[in-house]
């Protein structure tokens, strides 16, 4: 093999290597984001449940009051 052709071969592989390098960077960053999503969707759950809770003992509240008087 001509040393040119293996000058290019080599170039082209630490281009791939860095190239994966960069993947496995953004490849953790997405997964770290995806988590806190993961865990800020399931916050926002409990608090939409706690939310209806209130607001159907309020309405229940509400109609009592509406009966007893």
């Amino acid at each position: 093999m001509s040393e040119h052709l293996f000058n290019a071969l080599e170039h082209k592989v630490d281009q791939l290597i860095a190239r994966l390098n960069e993947l496995e960077k953004e490849n953790k960053r997405l997964r770290e984001s995806e988590q806190r999503l993961k865990e800020e969707r399931t916050q926002l759950m409990q608090l939409n449940t706690q939310t209806q809770s209130k607001i159907e003992a309020m309405i229940s509240r509400l109609k009592s009051l509406e009966h007893g008087s």
